[in-house]
């Protein structure tokens, strides 16, 4: 079995230490980066431990009260006795798997424009304007721990993901981000593209984004590269796994 886990985790803007709140949940995602059985409710229950941990850190420190962060990620785990993805989010970071030259958002924000869209109360393109399109509704750090969203995906060659944080799809149209991803075939030159693309756009938030190749039907290698730029201010953490075979 190939293993491999690829995240970002976006500290909350508007509250004390997002940095320390993203850096918390990355550095415990990182500990499944080497695990040979993982499975979906171990990446769930890993989620939960870093939303207690960060509770936990911001009780012994009061300049740390409020502070939260997204996440989102991918990780190839074992699931009914073969490799399947299992995608995951909490916030308004993303998941996105661009595949046969068709770009595929597979998370769900929890944001409160996001719930009137579903709603219908605003259009997709009201929400693109709306005042309030940065508020989120679930964050790691509150209590009660946030519902985590999973889906579990049966692995097909050739495909590509996108991992990313807001500030990626608040400046870059889906269209321009699957141009990309069709034109550049180097991971590391598809994720410095959007993050260019990000910042000339206006780079009004935080950019990190990771591009995940999958390759070798049957024996998924994964390569992955991650460029972030941080805009104003450095609250953004990313965990990168590694290639095994």
């Amino acid at each position: 079995m190939a293993t491999g886990l690829f995240a970002v985790a976006d500290g909350i803007g508007g509250h004390a230490a997002g940095e320390i709140a993203s850096e918390l949940a990355v550095l415990r995602l990182g500990r499944l980066g080497g695990l040979a059985d993982l499975g979906p409710e171990i990446v769930r229950a890993c989620l939960g431990m870093a939303n207690q941990e960060i509770l936990d850190s911001a009780a012994g420190n009061p300049a740390r009260a409020g502070m939260g962060t997204t996440v989102a990620g991918l990780a190839l785990v074992q699931f009914a006795g073969a490799d399947h993805w299992v995608v995951f989010n909490v916030g308004d970071s993303r998941v996105y798997r661009f595949v046969q030259n068709e770009l595929d958002l597979l998370t769900v924000d929890h944001t409160e424009v996001a719930e009137l869209v579903a709603s219908g109360a605003i259009s997709e393109d009201e929400a693109l304007r709306h005042p309030r399109r940065n508020v989120v509704t679930r964050a790691l750090g509150t209590d009660p721990a946030p519902e985590v969203d999973l889906w579990i995906l049966p692995p097909t060659p050739g495909e590509r993901f996108l991992i990313c944080s807001d500030g990626l799809t608040l400046e870059v149209s889906e269209a321009t981000i699957a141009a990309v991803l069709r034109s550049e075939r180097d991971v590391d030159q598809a994720a410095r593209t959007l993050i260019r693309l990000a910042l000339e756009a206006g780079g009004r938030d935080n950019v990190s984004v990771v591009v995940v190749d999958a390759t070798m039907e049957g024996s998924y290698a994964l390569d992955s590269n991650l460029v972030d730029d941080t805009a104003p201010t450095p609250r953004t953490s990313v965990w990168q796994g590694g290639v095994a075979r």
